[in-house]
C-alpha cells in the first residue's frame, strides 16, 4: 500500500511556545497527540519524512515533530476525503485542539492534530 491515510501517535515530553509557519504560535502542553494525513502518492516516502531529524519546514506537522517524538504510526487504506473523515472520529471522542487549523488548511475540519492529554501511566 503506497498510498492512503495515516495516524501519528506524538508525544511532546514538555510543554512549550511551537511556531507553526504561517499559523502562528499556540503553547502546546506536554502529553500524547495524534495527527492524521494522508498520501495519495508516497505513502511509504512521507512518514519516512515524518521520522526524520533534519529537513526542511514545510508542513504543519514538521514544526511540532521538532519538538515531539513519534511513538507511534498506522497506515489505512483510504482515499483524501476519509482523511476528515477520520480526523472527525479524534474530535467527537474527546480530542482537544491546540492550534485551528493544524494540518487542515485544505479542507474545512477545525484541526487534523488532537490533544490527547497525559496516559496513566505518565
Amino acid at each position: 500500500m503506497n498510498k492512503g491515510l495515516y495516524i501519528l501517535k506524538i508525544r511532546l515530553k514538555e510543554g512549550q511556545e511551537i511556531a507553526v509557519g504561517a499559523l502562528g504560535s499556540a503553547y502546546f502542553p506536554s502529553g500524547l497527540y495524534v495527527y492524521v494525513g494522508s498520501a495519495q502518492k508516497g505513502l511509504k516516502a512521507r512518514i519516512k519524512r515524518h521520522l526524520a531529524r533534519h529537513k526542511r519546514l514545510f508542513w504543519h506537522i514538521d514544526y511540532l515533530l521538532e519538538k515531539a517524538e513519534v511513538i507511534g504510526i498506522e497506515s489505512l487504506a483510504g482515499s483524501k476525503e476519509k482523511e476528515c473523515v477520520l480526523s472527525q472520529k479524534f474530535c467527537h471522542s474527546g480530542g482537544k485542539v491546540v492550534m485551528k487549523g493544524f494540518g487542515a488548511s485544505d479542507c474545512s475540519c477545525p484541526t487534523h492534530l488532537y490533544y490527547l492529554g497525559h496516559p496513566s501511566s505518565e
